[in-house]
């Protein structure tokens, strides 16, 4: 069976940031970003994103565009006779399925919150009763079901009308409004009495604020975003590196989606700091934030409800973005190892992530008496925590010592790979930095999210 390809430049780099933008880009990246400091945090990011994330992203691609195949079977293609690398393939699938059995059920409340503005259902509502909207959504077992099937129906009915004809391009048009979205909603904030304050907080260097929370803590959640925002470690990047051509060097197309995926970050910080300023309310990070906070901005600003609405739609998109990249590498890794057609795939694994998800669908309610990780934590506390913290990290390092050691594919073989095609080229003189320095820092950023 001839692999399919995508259409154009054009889909693989939406493709690939919206597999980086996701929610953390908007719940975490801008808390953050306030509290360790604004434009310092901002530099310490972008350097760290150069120096860590793209390196390994153009692993990851180049793993896939020489291989044409999903994250099993690319190691398979690439290694010596008798070597093991493709056991990461596994653990990396494991993390696919893991990843969208939490995040299925997060775009869900993205979707019910969407309905729910669209309707007028705040409208009224105080801080104490928007409040209860939210535990009312999670103490009810039948909403966050049904949205959370929706959510992996859509994904899956998507992805069965195949790669260019369904995933390129529903994810062109969602990307595309994404964008046109964010930057109307960031614009807007702006505008708002007060907003300045707001901006002047989240990107105003203030060394003194970093110097409150710690030179060593800021670094680390600088290097820890970096890293994490752009989905590397379970094959959901390289797989769009298999369905691409050779035209364009890796490097350069890495560059563009690192750029894509900040920009998302740093917009989602202009849209909430000035808001929240303007009405007086803080700014919390986490779920607290999109769900009890924002609304109550909302309806504190004219037109609150338009811009509540399109808020929900633009997290609606970077949630469901996420969830078509990782769906088509999970689907396509039925169909290289099992030799299925599209279709089946796609009708196995709508069973399988619905049954999957239900844990933490109900790990709210049905369920709640489970606390995996002590005391008020929850089902989907722990699959978070395996995915971020064990298998993107891990996934990552493996990537990296595969393209790099003389044991794996090799640093030459990984750099002519990522050179094919116009664009900025690997030096070689990046060869001692991946080989001996990056792999430091990984391991690193592992014992950190381990002990943290």
């Amino acid at each position: 069976m001839e692999r399919e390809k995508l259409g154009s430049r054009m889909g693989f780099i939406l493709l690939s940031a919206g597999c980086a933008i996701g929610i953390g880009n908007v719940w975490r990246f801008p808390y953050i970003t306030g509290l360790y400091g604004g434009g310092v945090f901002v530099l310490f990011y972008l350097f760290f994103l150069i120096l860590m994330g793209v390196p390994v992203m153009t692993m990851e691609f180049a793993v896939g565009r020489a291989s044409r195949k999903s994250i099993i079977k690319s190691y398979t293609e690439l290694e010596k006779p008798g070597q093991k690398w493709h056991l990461h393939g596994y653990l990396g699938m494991a993390g696919n399925y893991l990843l969208m059995m939490f995040y299925t059920t997060v775009a869900g409340w993205m979707l019910y919150y969407f309905f729910q503005m669209l309707t007028g259902k705040f409208v009224g509502k105080d801080l104490e009763q928007v409040g209860g909207m939210f535990q009312e959504m999670l103490d009810s077992p039948g909403v966050l079901i049904t949205v959370m099937v929706m959510i992996v129906v859509a994904g899956i009915l998507i992805c069965s009308m195949g790669l260019q004809n369904g995933v390129e391009r529903i994810t062109k048009v969602m990307m595309s409004l994404l964008l046109l979205i964010i930057v109307v909603l960031a614009v807007h904030s702006l505008m708002l009495e007060g907003g300045m304050e707001g901006l002047k907080f989240y990107l105003y260097p203030d060394w003194q604020r970093m110097r409150e929370v710690g030179v060593f803590e800021t670094i680390t959640a600088a290097m820890n975003q970096a890293f994490f925002t752009l989905s590397l470690g379970i094959g959901a990047m390289a797989i769009f590196g298999s369905y691409i051509d050779k035209k364009r060097t890796l490097l350069g197309e890495s560059v563009n989606i690192a750029i894509l995926d900040t920009f998302v970050a740093i917009v989602s910080g202009l849209i909430i700091f000035p808001s929240c300023f303007a009405f007086g309310i803080s700014p919390d990070m986490g779920p607290s934030l999109i769900f009890i906070t924002l609304p109550n901005v909302f309806n504190s600003m004219t037109g609150g409800r338009i811009w509540g609405t399109l808020f929900f739609i633009f997290m609606t998109f970077a949630a469901f973005s996420t969830i078509l990249a990782v769906f088509e590498n999970i689907i396509s890794c039925g169909m290289d190892l099992f030799h299925w057609s599209r279709k089946k795939s796609c009708v196995v694994n709508l069973a399988a992530l619905i049954v999957l998800s239900l844990p933490c669908a109900l790990g709210y309610n049905l369920w709640s008496g489970i606390q995996p990780l002590g005391e008020g934590s929850t089902i989907l506390d722990l699959e978070d925590f395996l995915v971020s913290n064990v298998i993107l990290p891990i996934g990552s390092l493996w990537y990296l010592l595969f393209s790099v050691s003389r044991l794996g594919w090799g640093f030459d073989k990984y750099r002519e790979e990522a050179n094919i095609g116009e664009g900025l080229k690997i030096p070689k003189q990046i060869r001692v930095y991946v080989t001996y320095i990056l792999p430091v820092l990984l391991l690193l950023l592992i014992i950190l999210g381990w002990i943290g």
